[in-house]
C-alpha cells in the first residue's frame, strides 16, 4: 500500500488534516497508510496548542504523529531533514499544510510524489489559486520585495499538469478557481461537529483576536484603541487572542478595554465548539469568518464581521495586502451571508 506523508506546522493544519482523514472519509480509507510529521515552530502558544493537538491525533484511529524540533537549531534542522528525507522519497502523496511556507518550500524537492494535498483553511488558500493560475512564486500576500527562488519552484512543483495531481482541500473549497487538473474538495468539519459539542452558549459577545498588528499591516496604538471602542460600544465581554499575538499587545488591551483576555488552547474551530461561546462572535476578516459559520451551524450561534479594518491599514500598506482583506471580507459576506458590524 502507497504511504502518506503530511507536513503540517501549525494547530490548525493538523485539525484540518484530522477532517481529512477522518471527516467523512474523503482523504482516505485507511488511517493507518498515514505518517503525519509536526514540524515545531518557534512561537511557545503555537507550539502549546500543538502539543494539544498532536495528543487528540495519536487518540484518533490509527493516526501515527511524529514531531519535529526542525527550527531550534542548525543541528535540528539537519536531523529532522535526515529523518524526513527517506519518507519523503517514498511517500506516494504528500499532504502539506502552508505552501507559503519556506521551511516547506524547502522540502518539496525531496519528495517524489505526484500526488500533493492542501489541507490548510486559511485565508491564504485564496491567494495560492490566484498566484498558481498567474504562474506567480508563492509568497505571501503581505510580503514584499523579490521572491526567493524556492517559492518559484514550489509554485511549478505545486501546479497540476504533467502526471501531477493538485487536490486543496478547505472550507473555502466553492470560492477557488484552481489550473486544469487542479481539484477543490470541501471541508464541512463533520468530524469536528459529530465528535465535539454542541457547546453551552452564554449571553453576551466575544471578540476574535487578529495578528494585524503582529504582521505590520496596522499600528498596535490603532488596534489597541479600536478593540477598546468596539468593547464599549457593543458589550463585549471575552477577547479571543489570536495564538501569533504579542502578550505586551494583549495587556494593553486588557488594560484599555477591561476585557477578559482568553488565549484558547485549541484552535478556534476547536475551541468554541467544545465550549463554552458567547451567542455572538464577533470577527474582523480572517479565516474563521468563512470557518465558523460551518463549526458552529445549529448552535445559535451568530458570526458577525466587522469589516473597518481597511480604514486602519497603516500608509504604505500594499494594493495587495488590502485587496487580500477586501478579498476575505467580500467572500464571507457572499458565502456565509454574514451580518456586518461598522466601526
Amino acid at each position: 500500500m502507497s504511504r502518506t506523508l503530511a507536513l503540517v506546522e501549525s494547530p490548525a493544519q493538523l485539525l484540518n488534516l484530522l477532517e481529512w482523514v477522518l471527516g467523512e472519509r474523503r482523504g482516505m480509507a485507511d488511517p493507518g497508510s498515514l505518517d503525519v510529521a509536526v514540524l515545531l515552530p518557534l512561537d511557545g502558544s503555537t507550539r502549546r496548542q500543538l502539543d494539544a493537538m498532536v495528543s487528540i491525533a495519536r487518540r484518533a484511529e490509527g493516526v501515527g504523529v511524529s514531531v519535529h524540533d526542525i527550527r531550534r537549531s542548525p543541528v535540528s534542522l539537519a536531523r529532522s531533514v535526515a529523518a524526513l528525507a527517506p519518507k519523503l522519497a517514498r511517500a506516494g502523496r504528500l499532504v502539506i499544510g502552508d505552501p507559503f511556507s519556506g521551511l516547506i518550500q524547502r522540502l518539496l524537492p525531496l519528495s517524489r510524489a505526484q500526488d500533493v494535498v492542501l489541507v490548510d483553511d486559511g485565508t491564504a488558500t485564496l491567494e495560492l489559486s490566484a498566484q498558481l493560475l498567474a504562474g506567480a512564486p508563492l509568497v505571501r500576500w503581505h510580503r514584499t520585495g523579490r521572491a526567493p527562488r524556492a517559492a518559484v519552484r514550489a509554485a511549478h512543483r505545486l501546479t497540476p499538469g504533467h502526471g501531477r495531481r493538485l487536490e486543496v482541500f478547505s472550507s473555502l473549497a466553492t470560492d477557488l478557481r484552481l489550473p486544469p487538473g487542479g481539484v477543490a474538495s470541501v471541508n464541512g468539519y463533520t468530524w469536528i461537529r459529530s465528535s465535539y459539542g454542541p457547546p453551552q452558549v452564554l449571553p453576551g459577545v466575544d471578540l476574535v483576536g487578529t495578528s494585524l498588528a503582529e504582521t505590520g499591516l496596522v499600528s498596535v496604538e490603532r488596534y489597541v484603541a479600536e478593540v477598546a471602542a468596539l468593547a464599549g460600544a457593543y458589550g463585549v465581554g471575552r477577547y479571543l487572542a489570536h495564538r501569533r499575538e504579542d502578550p505586551a499587545k494583549l495587556a494593553r488591551i486588557a488594560a484599555a478595554s477591561g476585557l477578559e483576555i482568553v488565549s484558547p488552547a485549541l484552535p478556534l474551530e476547536l475551541a468554541l465548539r467544545s465550549g463554552p461561546v458567547a451567542r455572538t462572535v464577533v470577527s474582523f476578516p480572517s479565516t474563521v469568518v468563512h470557518t465558523l459559520p460551518t463549526v458552529l451551524e445549529g448552535t445559535g450561534v451568530e458570526i458577525v464581521l466587522h469589516d473597518s479594518v481597511q480604514s486602519w491599514l497603516l500608509p504604505g500598506t500594499s494594493d495587495r495586502a488590502a485587496a487580500f482583506l477586501s478579498e476575505v471580507t467580500t467572500t464571507a459576506r457572499s458565502r456565509h451571508h454574514l451580518s456586518a458590524l461598522g466601526g
